[in-house]
């Protein structure tokens, strides 16, 4: 004799499997492709970059400055792709210039003097992509900060300056590779 409680247990049974089935097939119908790093880069095609140093083009300097832009932006470029950094004849390239560095009194107190201070930093850009020349540029990059005037430049100047090459770094990352 066949119970009640051992017909329900069996069909139970099959709609499990029937739905572990359908989910086996789901996922393996799908694919999901996101990179963490932000660059959607073609490594079968691009394999290289070359970036060349960025000169200071702009009439107020911070010496410094060259050397923090430089860096941080061929560390980003290591750090979030597998592309490998060359001298010359790269996939893509990325050269340019700092155009602007300048500060200008952004707010004034009550007694009518500056309170805080704008710092800004401009970057011209030239992008080839020696693989896809519709994806090239000229472009310029701009990041700004502020900080009380109470403060002196000198004592803030390493750190803001930081700040706003991060900003552009990631700008410039943004436009050339990650296509956002």
């Amino acid at each position: 004799m066949y119970s009640r409680s051992s017909a329900w247990s069996q069909s139970l049974k099959i709609m499990s499997m029937m739905f572990l089935f359908t989910m086996t097939l789901f996922l393996l119908s799908c694919s999901i492709s996101y990179k963490f790093n932000g660059a959607s880069i073609d490594y079968s095609k691009t394999k290289t970059i070359q970036i060349s140093d960025f000169p200071i083009r702009s009439s107020y300097v911070w010496g410094p400055m060259a050397n923090i832009f430089n860096n941080q932006l061929k560390d980003h470029y290591a750090n979030h792709t597998k592309l490998i950094q060359v001298r010359r004849n790269g996939d893509l390239r990325i050269d340019g210039e700092i155009t602007r560095y300048d500060q200008r009194n952004k707010s004034v107190s009550a007694e009518g003097y500056s309170a805080q201070t704008e710092l800004s930093m401009t970057v011209n850009v030239r992008f080839t992509n020696n693989n896809n020349h519709s994806e090239d540029f000229e472009r310029q990059f701009t990041a700004t900060t502020t900080y009380d005037t109470t403060q002196s430049l000198n004592s803030v100047q390493e750190e803001l300056v930081t700040q706003m090459v991060k900003d552009i770094t990631d700008q410039i990352f943004n436009a050339t590779v990650a296509n956002w």
